[in-house]
């Protein structure tokens, strides 16, 4: 029986939960497993080190501590921009998403944390950043 290795294309199933068990992504509820080459760095760390050595029909839970997922939060992508910088029509409310463009024409996106009198506080952070992670994993298929 094969065996999941680092090159490999594989199809995977797999259930995304914080700690508290609370769900953040599923594969299996959307129907389709996720295809990938591992160590390209398609995704985070912990995720592709919990798939090695895995054979096409095992499942397993993994943990995966925050340094493996998406690190600490970085205190310089929460940043606070005048209102007068936004679009007028745009109302901004808390836990509202935007899309804001960095210098060198990368999308970036924004979550609005505060809504103060002149400005708001956006945060470029990952919403996982921080955040222990668990994964339900099926390997489904090695190409």
């Amino acid at each position: 029986m094969s065996q999941v290795k680092q090159n490999d294309t594989v199809k995977v199933h797999y259930t995304g939960k914080l700690t508290d068990g609370q769900v953040f992504d599923s594969s299996v509820e959307r129907g389709e497993p996720i295809e990938f080459t591992m160590g390209q760095g398609q995704l985070i760390p912990g995720f592709e080190k919990g798939l090695l050595d895995m054979e096409v029909n095992e499942k397993k839970t993994i943990n995966i501590p925050k340094e493996e997922a998406y690190g600490e939060p970085r205190e310089e992508l929460i940043q606070e921009v005048a209102k007068t910088q936004l679009p007028e029509d745009l109302d901004p409310k808390v836990g509202m998403g935007l899309v804001s463009k960095t210098p060198d024409g990368r999308e970036m996106n924004l979550v609005v944390t505060e809504v103060k009198e002149e400005s708001i506080v956006v945060d470029g952070n990952h919403p996982l950043a921080g955040k222990d992670l668990v994964f339900d994993l099926e390997v489904v298929e090695i190409k």
